[in-house]
């Protein structure tokens, strides 16, 4: 990727005021469109009463937004402030032993939360694939590890597991799915990295430990075996030079983050509409090409905050986390798009890189691709909408993959040297924008529906060709562009840094 070609700052500022304008646009008629049709009959299942201040409702249809940050925040709050008080405490008195105290606070926490039975049935699968590990063979680890997994995605043995969670509350799905099906992503990483370790075995207390970290537990994100093993046995407990400070700062920025989601839920229903199709239908295609990608954006805020507060606790321990997801507008490239960067990170290191290799060659680069949706989809629940999504995402990366490869090539590799950098840049750019809509279009059908999706792809490109199609992709090349500038200039004081 050529990075190092700077454009003219003139047209760099006309690319700016030209994104900016047609966000602001776009973000009208969403607002209008919200306002205008507040009372309609789908509206009032998730719209509901908000701010009083405002006097306006507000949408609720993320169920996971509401769990985190209204209906069962103080529960959570509770826990994680338990945990880092109790953490505290403990490495103080004993720093070297701070794995074992933490792992023994989340065991008890999921003994109160869930009960006994989940407990027990959560440690009989560490167990299973601890017993695997002890083989050292991966692809035992892999078939008894996806086929526990698969044991919470398929009936009648899901059912089955749920018995021996007595009682119901709210939260309860949600802590079960979580925390058991976080369980085997976990218990894999401890199988896999036994098998690489070459003298001895890692202890089944090491498991648990890692399994029974409280922050993780429940809503991720996954740390690999190696790196927590490592990070949690440390008794150095020393702090870098004004990391305090860059936890503290995090940490009010998710709380800004926070209050802006939610004074924003009030005036823009974005949530809502897209369940309301005889009102998309009436929606502008530049309405529409906004909803679309401002419900990718709220998806990657959530998983930024949600992950942040988790991973602020963790940097508090001296953990090293896994970092948020990579903002949806940066993205114009496949091979960067994931919404969980912790498991985006397991699948790379277990599957995509350990059969893909250097990555040359196509057909192992195939294999790879598709071995990692397979287990994507596990993970997610199989089902038609998710067959899909993995389809496709699986499709446009290999796409990708090989048209990286072709134009690496002579003589289109020469054409590339002969136009000049700045030319490149701008053609690299334009299949960004096409790619960058791909993504959009593969991603959205899975956080609204199908129907959506479907309705939105033929209005920008069927009905709407050539005039919304042209403008909605020339918006967002002025996007790419801007974005490629921001990664020039970390490129070159990256290599600056490096010099000195």
């Amino acid at each position: 990727m050529r990075l190092k070609a700077a454009l003219p700052k003139l047209e760099l500022y006309l690319y700016a005021a030209v994104l900016y304008l047609s966000l602001l646009w776009a973000g009208t008629w969403i607002w209008d469109a919200s306002a205008d049709n507040v009372n309609r009959k789908v509206f009032k299942k998730s719209v509901k009463p908000g701010w009083h201040y405002f006097g306006r409702k507000m949408d609720v249809a993320d169920f996971e937004w509401v769990m985190w940050f209204t209906t069962f925040r103080n529960h959570i709050l509770f826990a994680l402030a338990g945990h880092v008080i109790f953490a505290k405490v403990c490495s103080l008195i004993s720093p070297r032993h701070r794995s074992l105290i933490y792992g023994l606070y989340g065991g008890l926490a999921v003994l109160v939360s869930m009960g006994g039975g989940f407990l027990a049935l959560v440690l009989s699968h560490c167990f299973i694939l601890y017993s695997v590990a002890l083989v050292k063979r991966k692809w035992i680890v892999f078939v008894a590890g996806l086929a526990s997994l698969a044991t919470f995605k398929m009936e009648p043995f899901n059912t089955w597991q749920q018995g021996f969670v007595t009682g119901y509350f709210d939260l309860q799905d949600i802590l079960f799915y979580g925390g058991s099906c976080f369980t085997i992503m976990r218990s894999m990483s401890f199988a896999l990295e036994n098998c690489e370790k070459k003298d001895g075995n890692y202890t089944f207390t090491d498991l648990l430990k890692y399994n029974f970290y409280l922050p993780f537990f429940y809503f991720g994100p996954i740390q690999t075996f190696d790196q927590f093993h490592v990070q949690a046995n440390n008794p150095n407990l020393t702090r870098k030079q004004r990391e305090m400070w860059n936890i503290t700062t995090g940490a009010l920025l998710h709380l800004g983050a926070i209050f802006v989601v939610d004074v924003f839920f009030h005036y823009l229903y974005i949530l809502t509409i897209p369940n309301d199709m005889k009102l998309v239908k009436q929606l502008s295609d530049w309405s529409l090409a906004g909803l679309a990608y401002s419900n990718l954006v709220y998806d990657w805020v959530k998983a930024a905050v949600m992950f942040g507060v988790i991973n602020t606790v963790a940097r508090l321990d001296h953990l090293d986390p896994p970092q948020p997801p990579k903002c949806i507008t940066m993205l114009y490239v496949f091979a960067e798009t994931h919404f969980d960067r912790g498991i985006n990170d397991w699948l790379c290191k277990y599957v995509y890189d350990y059969i893909g290799g250097s990555h040359k060659h196509i057909f192992k680069e195939l294999v790879a691709t598709i071995c990692t949706f397979v287990v994507t989809t596990l993970w997610l629940g199989p089902c038609e909408l998710v067959y899909i999504w993995s389809f496709f995402n699986c499709f446009g990366l290999n796409l990708e993959l090989w048209v990286d490869k072709i134009f690496s090539l002579p003589p289109f590799s020469n054409i590339e040297y002969a136009i000049g950098e700045a030319m490149s840049r701008r053609i690299r750019a334009v299949f960004g924008a096409l790619n960058f809509w791909t993504i959009i279009l593969y991603n959205v059908l899975a956080l609204n529906s199908l129907e959506f999706a479907k309705l939105v792809g033929k209005r920008l490109i069927v009905q709407g060709f050539p005039l919304s199609t042209l403008s909605v992709l020339f918006v967002t090349y002025c996007g790419v562009q801007l974005v490629k500038e921001r990664e020039r200039k970390q490129l070159s004081k990256r290599i600056n840094k490096e010099k000195t």
